[in-house]
């Protein structure tokens, strides 16, 4: 696949998913809201964003920031989560625009899909299956893998450099889908071509920097396509 701006011809693609296919990330905004005021924690609505594609360590400094012990913190996340799955079950996880239809493009391509998530296995099945695109990946990388591989989460290489070892493709015929500064490092780091979807937070200037572009969305990107083959 020829996509004008890269000059390396796709025969790969690697997405994250939270964010990035699904509206998940707006989920947990909401999630930790409605968590934060059964809790009376007081703490401002636009501070969960700082959760949107934090490493390990600034999640760790948040609930530090917010949480007098360990057991509030836990019982704050176990809610946020539970939310956020029941609100999956109830049909409130919805695919991004333009997602399905960039699925069945790259599909009809002959595209190598595969998803690399920093999420949990079960939170990954149940994405998949809830959103009905589970068939249109190869396989997945989820947090398991980082558990069970010892491998380091993004922004480290090491996800993506596990997906493209289990692709059996060189490098540069790979594509990445990012939404986050995180997982756009991460990619980067990798080596790895990234094309930067943004979610809820916008790009900075290390983004402009680190991806090889930027898209509203993907229909943004199914235009580069077509116009490279028009």
């Amino acid at each position: 696949m020829h996509v004008k701006g890269i000059n390396d011809d796709i025969q790969g693609i690697v997405f994250d998913m939270d964010g990035l296919l699904v509206n998940s990330e707006k989920l947990y905004w909401d999630a930790n809201i409605q968590a934060a005021e059964e809790e009376d924690l007081g703490t401002p609505r636009d501070a969960y964003l700082k959760l949107t594609g934090a490493t390990v360590k600034e999640m760790q400094d948040f609930y530090h920031k917010y949480f007098k012990t360990d057991a509030d913190r836990d019982r704050f996340i176990k809610r946020t989560d539970d939310l956020v799955w029941q609100w999956t079950d109830e049909g409130k996880l919805k695919l991004q625009p333009g997602v399905q239809e960039a699925l069945d493009e790259f599909q009809k391509r002959g595209m190598h899909m595969a998803i690399a998530s920093s999420n949990y296995e079960d939170v990954v099945q149940h994405v998949l299956w809830a959103t009905g695109i589970r068939n249109y990946f190869d396989f997945h990388i989820s947090y398991l893998d980082v558990q069970k591989g010892h491998i380091e989460p993004k922004p480290a290489p090491d996800i993506y450099l596990t997906a493209a070892k289990k692709m059996h493709l060189p490098k540069e015929n790979i594509l990445v889908f990012e939404d986050s500064s995180t997982g756009v490092q991460s990619a980067a780091s990798a080596g790895l071509k990234c094309v930067m979807v943004p979610d809820l937070i916008p790009p900075t200037e290390k983004d402009r920097t680190n991806a090889a572009m930027i898209c509203q969305n993907f229909f943004e990107f199914l235009k580069r396509i077509q116009r490279f083959l028009a």
